[in-house]
């Protein structure tokens, strides 16, 4: 799948937006990646996942992804790979594998990650498999929308399936405020309900 098709599916369903908009990672921006409005529609999603797959050359055995926002689009790859699939849940402000999930040392593993600004999220998973010992192939994504010349240092490869230009500004420094352009927060990081879900058994 080609960034141009990318980009094309995420306009033929409303998924790239223009306004101003805080990210998740509280930065500003004129320019929004709705993903859901994309992975709303399993078929798209299914597609979307085996390209990143493919990136990849499905040469992994785990696909682990953090929560909420990351959970389709990893569940997605991991299908097409026949792979198993773990994912990250922000527990008192940090990450952390629940659930059960674990990673052996001699596992191949995926990070993927739906939109790519900062890396934070990334990082934080990265950081969890380190103490685990498993072999990390790399980072997918959907949207690497990472500004110019300030990737994230994540210290493995990043492929993305699209790269989407659009500035971001801390919000003491976004002119969008200064000007009191309405914002819109859009983000899904922020569902505290997410991380208090019970674990069930059974």
């Amino acid at each position: 799948m080609t960034p141009e098709e990318v980009l094309a599916i995420l306009e033929s369903t409303g998924a790239v937006q223009r306004g101003h908009f805080r990210l998740s990672s509280g930065r500003h921006s004129d320019v929004y990646a709705q993903k859901f409005r994309v992975l709303e529609h399993p078929r798209l999603a299914h597609d979307l996942g085996a390209a990143i797959a493919d990136e990849f050359e499905r040469g992994f055995d785990v696909v682990a992804s953090p929560a909420v926002g990351a959970v389709i689009l990893g569940f997605a790859t991991a299908l097409a790979a026949d792979a198993r699939f773990v994912f990250a849940e922000r527990v008192e402000g940090s990450m952390a594998f629940r659930r059960g999930f674990r990673v052996e040392p001699h596992e191949r593993v995926l990070v993927v990650e739906d939109v790519v600004t900062t890396g934070g999220s990334v990082k934080e998973v990265l950081d969890l498999l380190e103490r685990m010992g498993p072999v990390v192939v790399g980072v997918g994504a959907l949207v690497d929308r990472t500004s110019p010349g300030s990737a994230p240092d994540l210290g493995v490869s990043l492929r993305a399936l699209l790269r989407l230009d659009a500035e971001s500004w801390r919000a003491a420094d976004c002119p969008l405020c200064a000007r009191q352009q309405p914002i819109t927060d859009p983000g899904s990081s922020r569902m505290a309900a997410w991380s208090s879900l019970p674990e069930k058994g059974g």
